[in-house]
């Protein structure tokens, strides 16, 4: 004897249906692979690195691309570690060196959306461990480099071996010296300053520097190498680092310690991960749009000039277009985030031999990518 099922069974069966076909359907489309970037482009792509590796003898590269606001492509060149024969690769982890400022920058705007930090505020509001000057300092001309706190005075400061424990710690080495001029006055690049930024981002936010980035930056982006730098941690896949002697010989880079300037040079990343944060800035993840074009927006100092830098981002233009980025260069590393918002492309070199030239790199494979 059989028993036909109610309306409401049936209706029943049906939905059960609907969420299986559904579940299925879903799984298919997270199984889907990014659409990959066309095998020419990679092809003329990596020309280009081949010959620019050959002509500045660069050891090791990594590089990333974003185009359509998508991590397309990303591979490895050369050697990570030349004395032991090992494969530069995607997940190849490197210092970030400067390219660290527009994360600490972006920090710093969060809190700004989120009316804990005041732009045009003293920057002792938030950080009283950086003592006052004979002029004010605020947060603004921080991150646009026009206040007037010095970079580095010596290459002992700049090769340091001394840790730091954390970053109120790290301002021990700047923050009594009186600042070189009167804030807005002039462009004056400093990493330090950005040391009294990451202050600012612990005494708003009531978090740790390291702690604040990795909640509301790096996790939201889907960053899971980037970290802070440390010399002796055990990180999987770091590039050994080089420099050239005048004579062009190939000698390891020198022992530096960067736990006094985290905010302004202090990460470590992979091309893919650093990315991953550009897509993230992009698609307005991590700030709405029109903070960053505060941010994209270049500064002006007291009379009225401009510079080439917003909020802690290099801002320029090629062929008519806007480009956003930022370099970075320090022991091991040459480093480079190539932006151009507008068509929303990225890309990201990596390279573990100091003093290389990477913006011309950076902008000819963004003309590919536009092709």
């Amino acid at each position: 004897m059989s028993i036909r099922p109610t309306n409401f069974a049936r209706a029943r069966v049906l939905l059960a249906l609907s969420l299986l076909i559904l579940s299925a359907a879903a799984r298919a489309s997270a199984q889907t692979p990014a659409p990959a970037l066309p095998a020419e482009k990679v092809r003329q792509i990596e020309a280009l690195i081949n010959a620019e590796m050959a002509r500045q003898k660069i050891p090791g590269m990594s590089v990333a691309v974003v185009a359509g606001g998508r991590l397309l492509w990303s591979n490895g060149y050369g050697l990570s570690d030349v004395e032991n024969d090992v494969a530069a690769k995607a997940s190849t982890v490197y210092r970030l060196a400067s390219v660290s400022k527009p994360i600490t920058a972006t920090a710093v705007m969060q809190l700004v959306e989120r009316g804990r930090i005041d732009l045009d505020a003293p920057v002792q509001k938030y950080c009283p461990a950086f003592p006052p000057k004979q002029w004010p300092v605020t947060t603004r001309q921080v991150l646009g480099h026009l206040s007037g706190i010095r970079h580095y005075k010596s290459d002992e400061e700049f090769n340091s071996t001394r840790h730091y424990e954390g970053v109120a710690e790290g301002l021990s080495m700047f923050k009594d010296d009186p600042l070189l001029h009167e804030p807005g006055a002039k462009f004056t690049y400093s990493t330090f300053g950005y040391s009294v930024l990451g202050c600012e981002v612990e005494g708003a936010s009531g978090k740790s520097f390291a702690d604040y980035v990795r909640e509301n930056i790096l996790v939201p982006a889907g960053m899971d190498r980037m970290r802070v730098d440390s010399v002796s941690a055990i990180i999987p896949n770091r590039a050994q680092g080089y420099r050239r002697t005048k004579e062009g010989e190939l000698i390891n880079s020198p022992l530096a310690d960067n736990s006094y300037k985290v905010p302004g040079g202090g990460f470590v990343s992979t091309v893919e991960d650093l990315a991953r944060f550009a897509v993230a800035v992009q698609s307005y993840k991590l700030l709405r749009r029109e903070t960053l074009e505060q941010m994209f927006t270049r500064q002006k100092t007291n009379d009225g000039k401009e510079t080439n830098y917003g909020l802690g981002w290099g801002v320029g233009t090629h062929d008519g277009q806007r480009v956003i980025n930022h370099s970075g260069a320090q022991q091991r590393v040459s480093t480079i985030l190539h932006m151009q918002p507008d068509q929303r492309l990225a890309v990201v070199l990596m390279a573990n031999l100091e003093d290389v030239r990477l913006g011309d790199l950076a902008t000819q494979i963004g003309d590919i990518l536009l092709k």
